[in-house]
């Protein structure tokens, strides 16, 4: 971490909560390959990253069969409460004791993604085994041409008709798996994963009127399903959210009129649609054939939520508004973001563009709100440079200089005049002393082209039952682990295996980019998906005990993975790790802590700079692929969310509170400055 005056940290803190000793001195300054300001370089403080700090909450349940019926949408039967039931049995926010309504909110988000990806890596099993299926069939036809000499038409198609290849040929067709794969995309994993939420009771209960604690105006959700999740809107299909009659069972609904309307979702979805923003002409529900083409079929009728949003009017409950927007970065092709309270100012009947009778309700915005953040679904932090013209505060094109496949900039509008970052050397790969042997009998899988089987892959059991990954969206991590197996240099696998998902290098235009009070930063300009390899650690690879005297580096990162999987020093074991074979580790491994670290003091890559944050959107993830001691256990940053573009990247360093003594055996402190709603205020 860097320390420029008394109020200004830069990074790194360490991951591994211990306390240091008291005879090791704190004082340092940033190793620099050019000179440095002098008055930086008296005030910092070193700090050791711990590699594996699972702070990330991904909740893993038992498997549950879902049952499944078709409908309109898709193949899954939502087991969501009705509007005219109370939904006590499902998780209220506010009853989760010492966390905040954000963190509360993150965390049911999170964990609809995991059941999410769990639902993606079923689906991708079953296409793989069609195509698979195709395959076979395909070489069993050839053989079908090879018949003896003597044999009648009569004769082969007897035989044929005898084989459950030839069976199989006649049933499975490229049309076939073509209209397969569209039937297995119709399952809908996110309602998959809400079903299982809502059948767990781990979904959020909505606070039913006004705004939703946990989740502000400009919360972008990226399925309807996920809203539902997040106790933000009760229906994953209808548009309006309305509670019904027997709402009144709900202390605080019993003094209203019921129905009433709490939320709307703005899609486009009705021809008749108005919407300037501030101002809407909402369609009522009803009438729609649901299509997709937005053709009124029927008319309209002042019940269910139509009679909810009348009601709303009448008693001036305000309406929340989200609005859904076309976007290619969300799996439902649409993005939903909240727009803030609107009140229903007057509603009417009239005879709509295809002839019918539809409910018209105008809704206002609210005052004193903050400001609108979709016209067209703008993220909040703002847009996205289309040219290196277009950069405000650039200071260098490319920190990597040419190394990364994607450049690095770099900006800074905070110093003036505006500097670059120095002090160290670009490197993409780690640097292993000639002290350090690395492992090189590492067993392989028999795979070819891409792994598909678990069953098969040794390397996909290491992991326990299946592989870590799933292939959407480029490859994403279902859940963290203590450590992750990926196949390597043994494997027969090629590199599109969804098993090297973290092997495949820098896949987002990354920013390195000056803050006033935590120095350098990182952001990216691409929405990452929760899940994506983002980053990995790298620098020169040394032993902690070499490194325990050397007070001025403030880029260590201990690699404790073998700590982790034990639970030791208040670290917390990760759902699901299956234990490592006894070959790789024993007991005195981990009790004696980390032995290696990894040093980016000198050389290092972009994920130096990313800072601490007591609510962060990324996780350390433990992976082996060219060996198997986890001691030398590679380091990877993953998106525990989805992240839009600009927010800034963070992890959480892992400090335990006063567990860092100065020289004198005094507690030493630092504030944090990340700015999270649970925020810890110190860093340790």
């Amino acid at each position: 971490m860097d320390l420029s005056d008394g109020n200004l940290y830069e990074r790194r803190s360490s991951s591994r909560i211990r306390k240091l000793n008291s005879d090791r001195t704190l004082s340092g300054c940033k190793v620099s390959k050019y000179v440095e300001e002098p008055e930086i370089k008296s005030k910092r403080n070193v700090k050791r990253k711990r590699a594996d700090k699972p702070k990330v909450s991904f909740k893993k349940e038992e498997d549950k069969q879902v049952k499944s019926q078709s409908d309109c949408v898709g193949e899954v039967e939502i087991k969501e409460a009705a509007p005219d039931a109370a939904t006590d049995t499902v998780v209220n926010r506010n009853d989760v004791e010492g966390r905040s309504a954000h963190a509360v909110v993150r965390a049911a988000i999170r964990s609809f993604y995991t059941h999410y990806l769990h639902f993606v890596q079923e689906e991708e099993k079953r296409c793989g085994k069609v195509e698979a299926d195709i395959e076979s069939v395909k070489d069993d036809s050839k053989t079908k041409k090879i018949v003896k000499k003597g044999d009648s038409p009569k004769e082969n198609s007897k035989r044929s008709s005898k084989r459950p290849d030839s069976k199989a040929l006649k049933t499975v067709t490229k049309g076939d798996a073509q209209k397969e794969n569209s039937k297995h995309s119709s399952r809908r994993p996110d309602l998959k994963a809400l079903t299982k939420m809502l059948e767990t009771g781990s979904a959020l209960r909505p606070n039913r009127i006004g705004s939703i604690p946990g989740i502000d105006v400009g919360h972008q959700f990226f399925s309807r399903a996920e809203m539902v999740a997040a106790g933000f809107h009760n229906h994953w299909l209808n548009g309006i959210d309305y509670v019904g009659k027997n709402g009144s069972k709900i202390e605080d609904l019993s003094r209203y009129t019921l129905p009433i309307t709490v939320a709307i979702v703005i899609s486009g979805q009705y021809e008749d649609d108005l919407d300037n923003c501030e101002d809407v002409i909402y369609t009522g529900q009803g009438g729609n054939n649901l299509l997709g083409n937005k053709q009124q079929i029927g008319d309209q009728k002042l019940e269910r939520g139509n009679l909810g949003l009348k009601n709303s009017l009448d008693q001036k409950v305000p309406v929340r508004v989200i609005r859904g927007h076309e976007s290619k970065i969300s799996y439902v092709g649409k993005v939903y973001t909240y727009d803030g309270l609107y009140e229903v100012v007057n509603y009417w009947a009239e005879t709509g563009i295809s002839g019918f009778t539809v409910y018209k309700f105008r809704l206002k915005r609210l005052e004193g709100q903050p400001s609108l953040t979709t016209a067209q679904v703008q993220f909040t932090r703002g847009q996205i440079p289309n040219s290196i013209s277009e950069i405000r505060g650039l200071v260098c094109e490319d920190i990597s200089g040419g190394q990364e496949i994607i450049p690095i900039r770099a900006t800074n509008v905070v110093d003036d005049p505006p500097v670059a970052p120095t002090g160290f050397t670009y490197c993409t790969k780690i640097e292993v002393p000639k002290s350090v042997k690395l492992p090189t009998q590492v067993p392989g899988c028999a795979c070819r082209g891409n792994c598909v089987n678990s069953r098969n892959c040794i390397c996909a059991t290491l992991n326990g039952t299946d592989f870590a990954y799933v292939n959407r969206d480029g490859g994403r991590i279902i859940e963290p682990k203590a450590v992750v197996f990926e196949c390597g240099p043994n494997c027969g696998c090629g590199p599109e295996c969804v098993n090297r998902t973290s092997q495949r290098g820098l896949r987002y235009r990354l920013e390195v980019f000056r803050t006033a009070k935590k120095g350098w930063a990182v952001r990216s300009w691409d929405f990452i998906p929760s899940g994506a390899p983002v980053i990995e650690y790298i620098g020169k690879l040394r032993k902690t005990s070499d490194v325990d005297i050397d007070p001025e580096n403030n880029y260590l990162f201990d690699i404790d993975c073998l700590q982790t999987m034990k639970g030791l020093d208040g670290r917390e074991k990760r759902v699901g790790d299956v234990p490592l074979p006894s070959y790789m580790v024993s007991d005195d491994d981990m009790d004696n802590g980390p032995e290696y670290c990894l040093d980016a003091g000198n050389s290092g890559n972009v994920a130096r700079f990313i800072n601490h944050s007591c609510q962060p959107n990324l996780f350390v993830q433990c992976v082996l692929n060219t060996h198997h001691d986890a001691k030398l256990a590679r380091v990877v940053l993953f998106a525990s969310d989805n992240i839009p573009p600009l927010k800034e990247l963070s992890y959480d360093y892992g400090y335990a509170l006063d567990s860092v003594l100065g020289p004198d055996g005094e507690i030493k402190k630092l504030e944090c400055f990340c700015g999270a709603a649970d925020c810890r205020k110190r860093m340790f």
